[in-house]
Formats: C-alpha cells, structure tokens, sequence
C-alpha cells in the first residue's frame, strides 16, 4: 500500500466532485484493486457516498475519505454483527484496512435488483407485502445485541442535540417550505420517540434493499450512516421512500414491526432531525405535501 498516494481534500465538496468523476478515481481504485490481490475485471460503481468498485460478480471493495473514517469504523463493525444472523443476506466483511487517513473495506456481493428500479412497477398488494417484510427485518435487526458497536456511533443524545442546532438551517437550506419553515422552531421543543438502544442501520429505503424476481426482499448494503439510538429512527426511511403517506402501507410496515405507533407529531420531529432530512427527496412521491397546512398536518397525512 505504500506506492499509493492518496489524494487530499480540503471540504468534503471537493471530495463530492472527485466522487463524480469516476476518471479521475479510477487510477487510484486500479491500485487499490490490484495491492488487494485482485486480477479479475472490476468496474466503478458510481452512486453512492463513498467511492466503491464492482470486482465482477463476487467482491465489493469501498474507499472511504478521511472525513468519513467514522462511516467506515461503523460499517465494519456492523457487518459481522449482521452477516449470518439474519433471514436475509447481508455483506460478508472479507477484509478492511487504512492507508493515509484514508480507509476501506472489502466485502461480498449481493445478487438482486434494488428495490429502487422495480417499486413503481409493482401492484399495490405486492407492495404492502414488501412492507410488511421490511418491518419483521427491522424487529430481526433490533432484537440483536448492541454490544460493543454504541463505542463506534455517537451518544444518541449529543446527536439529537447537534441535529436540533443545525435543524433550522439545513430546513432551510434544502427547500422546506416557507409556512412550514416559520413553525419549526417552536414544533421542535415537543418530544421525539424513545427506547432502548438498538443498531440502527440508517436504511431499509429503496436504494438498499435487493429483491428477486418475484418481488421478495433479497439482502441488504450499506451501514455506514448507522446509529445506535431508539428503534423509531430506523422506521423513517421505509415510512417516507416508500408507505408514502399511504394508511395501508403505513400499517403494513407497523404488521411486520409489531409496534405501537408513536404520536405523528413526534415521528415528525424525529424525520425533520436525521441526519440526511431532505423532505423534497424523501416525500418525492407525497403529491402536494408542500401545501399542508402545517408541520402537524403534515405528521399525521405521513404518519397517522
């Protein structure tokens, strides 16, 4: 690994732009490639945070900037808390290491669609199916013990509080309408869910989760944004990407969670803190969501 020199960055929009250019990246992951041993084909795989290479149809390789080593110490340590224990596959971590500042992880491929590509062209019976099973994985997940991984994510409480000084202004600055905006400050005194701790994935949204042919969940990627907090964060993703305000698919994902449901207006407050809350993407498919009246009508079209 010495021969590799890695490129520095001084903000991560840098960093974002490199990302976006997988020519520029492309020599750097050949090395990589290579010092792992690898003599096969690979390919870039250019969505997602961090830089990732596609070795055939067998390994996955990631390479994380210094700026998200905590994503990388995270995912390597959730995978094999995962892997094996679950009712479907999750990567299996094969290696992992860390070359000036920089890390990375190598880790099996999944076989499967994701469910991104194929959800719009599903029946509505097909869909709540998928719900429900997104909830049972969930409760499989929490049921796991925490262990040693809370050393590797941040105190759920310091997290809340970052994210409650910082709200505002990330509201702001991804779109949150301006009626909805004005209420927000006062909105959020109110309390958000709680809980034990459990591992939280940061997912179960459309762009992690693999499917076969007949529809059923196939595995699931992708942990390095994870917590350890209140089992309610991880309800989010499934509950805007995909129930999408609708009441049945709403109830399908709490069949398969076999939980009460919080009050609308906390899940509300818990969706406008995480960590990646951008309601233009996560309420893509919300026709009109912009227009409720308020953040409380907005909760319980979402959530009641």
């Amino acid at each position: 690994m010495q021969e590799l020199t890695f490129p520095a960055f001084d903000n991560p929009a840098q960093f974002d732009a490199f990302h976006d250019d997988p020519a520029a990246w492309r020599p750097l992951m050949e090395a990589l490639v290579r010092a792992q041993g690898w003599t096969g084909d690979w390919q870039p795989a250019g969505e997602g945070t961090v830089l990732v290479a596609l070795l055939g149809q067998v390994e996955v390789l990631k390479l994380y900037p210094p700026f998200l080593r905590d994503h990388w110490a995270f995912e390597r340590g959730l995978m094999p808390r995962l892997h094996g224990r679950l009712s479907l596959p999750t990567p299996e971590l094969l290696a992992s290491g860390e070359a000036q500042g920089w890390s990375w992880t190598r880790m099996s491929f999944l076989p499967g669609r994701l469910m991104e590509a194929v959800w719009a062209q599903w029946e509505e019976p097909l869909r709540l199916r998928a719900l429900r099973r997104i909830g049972e994985l969930i409760r499989e997940v929490h049921a796991l013990p925490v262990g040693a991984q809370a050393s590797l994510a941040p105190n759920w409480g310091d997290f809340i509080a970052r994210q409650r000084a910082g709200c505002f202004a990330r509201q702001q600055r991804t779109g949150l309408p301006a009626h909805l905006l004005a209420e927000l400050p006062a909105f959020l005194d109110g309390p958000i869910p709680s809980g034990p701790d459990v591992l939280l994935t940061g997912e179960y949204a459309p762009m992690n989760l693999l499917v076969d042919e007949a529809g059923e969940l196939s595995g699931m990627f992708d942990f390095g944004d994870g917590l350890v907090g209140p089992s309610a964060y991880d309800w989010l993703g499934p509950l805007t990407f995909l129930a999408a305000g609708r009441a049945s698919r709403v109830q399908a994902l709490f069949d398969g969670l076999a939980m009460p449901r919080p009050a609308p207006d906390a899940l509300m407050r818990l969706f406008l803190l995480h960590r990646y809350s951008c309601l233009r993407i996560q309420l893509r498919d919300v026709e009109g969501w912009q227009r409720e009246q308020n953040l409380s009508a907005l909760a319980q079209r979402l959530f009641g």
